[in-house]
């Protein structure tokens, strides 16, 4: 078993077959999962575990190279904004329905159990070298 970093087998795995480019959207638990990128859902019950606490292990664990976020985030879920906003100073900001769009495209999704609205982020993956 792993000592540290991050535990759950399948999204440890996940991770690991990941290359540059690809997507990899970091949602709430209400937000509509598109069919086809691999789904790890590491809902457990409602806020937990927490947007920020995923996002955190999986910025520990993978090289990003942007990101973008529904511009909704600033009025509906200031926090989540604010977090954004300090982890992605170049944060690209399209609508929701954007995002929902873009979110097909990703590779992976990351569901959390985070109960407030617009605690969602699609990352792009870049490389360590």
């Amino acid at each position: 078993m792993k000592k540290a970093g991050i535990l759950n087998r399948h999204l440890s795995g996940a991770l690991a077959e990941l290359g540059h480019g690809d997507g990899v959207l970091v949602c709430d638990a209400g937000m509509p999962i598109p069919d086809g990128p691999r789904v790890v859902d590491l809902a457990f019950r409602a806020g937990v575990p927490s947007f920020a606490e995923v996002l955190d292990g999986l910025l520990a664990e993978l090289v990003v190279e942007g990101a973008t976020a529904a511009r909704e985030i600033h009025e509906a879920n200031p926090a989540a904004a604010a977090l954004l906003a300090g982890e992605f100073p170049e944060l690209e900001l399209v609508t929701h329905e954007r995002l929902k769009e873009l979110s097909a495209g990703a590779r992976l999704v990351v569901r959390t159990g985070e109960a407030r609205p617009y605690a969602n982020v699609l990352l792009r993956c870049g490389v360590f070298f």
